[in-house]
């Protein structure tokens, strides 16, 4: 059976939405796609024909096609329209199809401020994560959940989505020390929780600002598991543009704190890595401005390194890849890359540790072996806000 998200029951939460005031938390993947079992002439004829030809929409479209008094929408990294780079400032505006205003919850503005939601009645949350700690959608979340019981108790409503990360539990748990916009919880890089799950873990471990907690609800999931192979009719940005991708994101991520290029400035994003500095192999790639990246790092140059489109499955965070590069680094200037004056390895890691053990010539499996407690202990944690099995 297909899995059904959470926006694609407007049964269970139109009749929430109704006569009141909302403000929608999305990107363009806030998308549904209506299977046949939907009576869909039970909400409004223009959908008709989507419905017959599964086409998408746009949770917005739809809302605001229902009847649902939309009064702004918040966007996140990358945008409304997921077309903005990775850590690239965007800028409040209007959504030119339905006029409604736009707010940017990323650069100085990642937390909405009181005068944004003070005329609100319910915030909706629809965005696709993948899974793992740095991707910044799950900080969003704690900030919108911190806002909407901070200024007059709103209640968020989650409109859940497959983790396509969700098989697996892996990576160092946050060092408090390292905690920033990409790491802000004591979790694992990847923590296997969907983002509903993941919703509820913020609100039961009260780690919302002076252990509040928000009036939450979750639109579940329909015939998913953990385990269930989910691919994404969206890519969730400009970076991530197929499975694979999202697949490897965990492992390759870490090249962002290295000397070493994860493929940005081509169209193998996160399937390869590559630099001028490592040792010359016949596979090289040379980066150009592209959708996401419109600098890329060491643009026009060739970027020798290894091309991993074609490695299976992964259930596991492989270091390998990050290990071999250092190991075949030339270059007098520092593998570890800084950013503003500390090392970017390590607000990605959570820890200055994984760095260290790298440096001092750890193998794989001395890491891996270093996190098994922490991650026992959080697995612990992790249960108790499990929806699906």
């Amino acid at each position: 059976m297909p899995i059904i998200v959470g926006a694609e029951q407007p049964q269970k939460y139109i009749s929430l939405l109704k006569g009141k005031k909302v403000g929608v938390v999305t990107n363009q993947t806030g998308v549904i796609k209506y299977i046949h079992e939907y009576d869909c002439q039970n909400y409004f004829d223009f959908m008709k024909e989507k419905c017959k030809d599964d086409e998408t929409i746009h949770l917005v479209d739809f809302l605001v096609n229902s009847g649902v008094e939309v009064k702004r929408i918040f966007a996140p990294e990358h945008g409304f329209r997921g077309e903005a780079d990775a850590g690239e400032t965007v800028k409040n505006g209007k959504d030119i199809k339905t006029n409604i205003p736009i707010i940017s919850l990323y650069g100085k503005n990642k937390k909405p401020t009181r005068e944004q939601i003070s005329d609100l009645d319910i915030i909706l949350f629809d965005i696709q994560d993948v899974g793992a700690r740095f991707y910044t959608y799950i900080s969003t979340l704690h900030y919108v959940m911190e806002a909407a019981k901070e200024y007059g108790d709103k209640q968020v409503l989650v409109l859940d989505r497959p983790n396509p990360n969700a098989h697996y539990v892996d990576g160092p748990v946050l060092d408090k020390n390292y905690e920033s916009f990409v790491g802000m919880h004591q979790v694992p890089i990847v923590y296997g929780m969907t983002i509903g799950e993941y919703a509820k873990m913020i609100n039961g471990e009260r780690w919302l600002k002076d252990g509040i907690q928000a009036n939450l609800k979750v639109i579940e999931l329909k015939n998913y598991t953990h385990d269930s192979r989910y691919s994404l009719p969206v890519k969730p940005s400009p970076n991530l543009p197929n499975d694979k991708s999202i697949n490897l994101y965990p492992s390759t991520c870490f090249f962002e704190g290295a000397n070493v290029s994860e493929g940005r400035g081509t169209n193998m994003q996160f399937q390869v890595y590559g630099s001028p500095f490592l040792s010359k192999t016949e596979f090289y790639f040379v980066p150009e401005p592209n959708e996401g990246a419109k600098s890329p790092r060491f643009q026009g140059r060739k970027c020798y390194g290894k091309d991993l489109r074609n490695e299976e499955f992964l259930s596991e965070i492989k270091l390998s890849y990050l290990i071999d590069a250092y190991k075949n680094y030339n270059s007098i200037e520092s593998f570890w890359i800084k950013n503003s004056g500390s090392f970017w390895i390590d607000k990605l890691a959570g820890t200055d540790k994984l760095r260290k053990q790298i440096d001092a010539g750890k193998t794989e499996a001395e890491i891996k072996e270093s996190w098994k407690a922490d991650l026992e202990e959080f697995k612990n944690i992790r249960s108790k806000y499990l929806i699906y099995p």
